[in-house]
């Protein structure tokens, strides 16, 4: 089998960093040989050895921080991988060469001067994998493999724990709260979605900024700001509406978790959420940054339970046909196991 060693150098939250401690478990649990180096993270940490991994933490510190890259070094030549597969920037610049296969994993359009010495590049959007061909980067070196989610049915938190009456319509959004999530444009369509409550988990700095723009359009008392939350299958179960109101989102992963639960997803049209919705059959679209378009399209879902209960047996459907953990992980072995010659 294919050695592995992957790093990841990413913040504490995040939606790459959530769906890297997922594949390294699942590939784990596949029986990948691998070595996971992260940068220093008590939380990540304890959740890769949740899943038998014991990982290297490891500074990845700023240009300034050589340790990190002779630590790297040492341990590849201790370890002898195969393959080595990074994570965005700051890991792949700090990768020393080795003879190993280097792969890195894009979860966005990042420049391309990081991934230079790389031999093969993946994103997980065909957008992505486009634009790296649209600068330049090998056709034949460039591979879409998407994420999976947990297929686990969630088990509903109790609303009444979150302040939300039991016959509410409930909305829920998760993710960093920066202005690419345009939580902004969700919190003032809900001005004209009557009675609906809105669960906004996730924490980041345009906190402040929302809480006071809910303030001022009136629904301050049916916005519940949760925080980051790591139990996002159980809140999604309890809700009945996903929305997804990105300015920019090259993937959307929230899509594919609410597909898991069977809910209807209501998504702006930005890249990632335009490539895995079809419009009525698994999701609704709207523009971006467009809060009356977004609020019709909350009012049809929460309004219509024929149509709810369609686009969530789609999205469903969706899920298993294409984003499920086993396809994943095959995907992934199928890739390295190609690329070693």
């Amino acid at each position: 089998m294919v050695k592995l060693l992957q790093a990841m150098a990413g913040a504490k939250h995040g939606g790459a960093e959530a769906f890297f401690t997922r594949l390294a478990i699942a590939l784990e649990r596949g029986g990948q040989e691998q070595r996971v180096v992260i940068r220093r993270d008590d939380d990540r940490a304890a959740a890769l050895r949740s899943g038998g991994i014991e990982p290297l933490q490891l500074r990845f510190g700023g240009a300034l921080d050589l340790l990190t890259r002779r630590r790297l070094a040492r341990e590849v030549r201790r370890y002898r991988p195969d393959v080595v597969m990074t994570w965005m920037n700051r890991a792949t610049a700090k990768m020393p060469p080795g003879r190993f296969v280097h792969v890195a994993r894009l979860g966005g359009y990042y420049d391309l001067k990081y991934y230079r010495h790389c031999d093969h590049l993946i994103g997980n959007t065909p957008g992505i994998v486009a634009y790296l061909i649209a600068h330049g980067w090998p056709a034949e070196r460039a591979h879409y493999i998407g994420n999976f989610v947990d297929t686990r049915k969630g088990t509903p938190v109790g609303r009444a724990g979150l302040n939300t009456a039991a016959d509410a319509k409930v909305i829920v959004a998760l993710g960093r709260l920066h202005r690419n999530k345009a939580f902004d444009v969700l919190i003032r369509s809900l001005a004209e979605v009557p009675d609906a409550v809105l669960w906004l988990a996730g924490d980041g700095p345009e906190e402040g900024a929302l809480k006071a723009l809910a303030r001022d359009v009136g629904v301050i008392d049916r916005v519940r700001f949760l925080g980051w939350r790591d139990d996002t299958a159980d809140l999604i179960a309890a809700a009945d509406i996903l929305a997804c109101p990105s300015r920019h989102e090259p993937l959307g992963n929230v899509v594919i978790e609410a597909w898991a639960q069977a809910k209807p997803v209501v998504a702006a049209a930005s890249d990632g959420p335009k490539h895995l919705i079809t419009e009525g059959q698994n999701g609704l679209l709207c523009p971006i940054d467009a809060p009356q378009a977004l609020a019709l399209a909350l009012r049809r879902v929460a309004e219509t339970p024929a149509l709810a209960a369609l686009l969530g047996a789609g999205g469903e459907a969706a899920f298993h046909a294409s984003f499920t953990e086993q396809k994943i992980v095959r995907q992934y072995q199928e890739l390295f196991s190609s690329i070693v010659g």
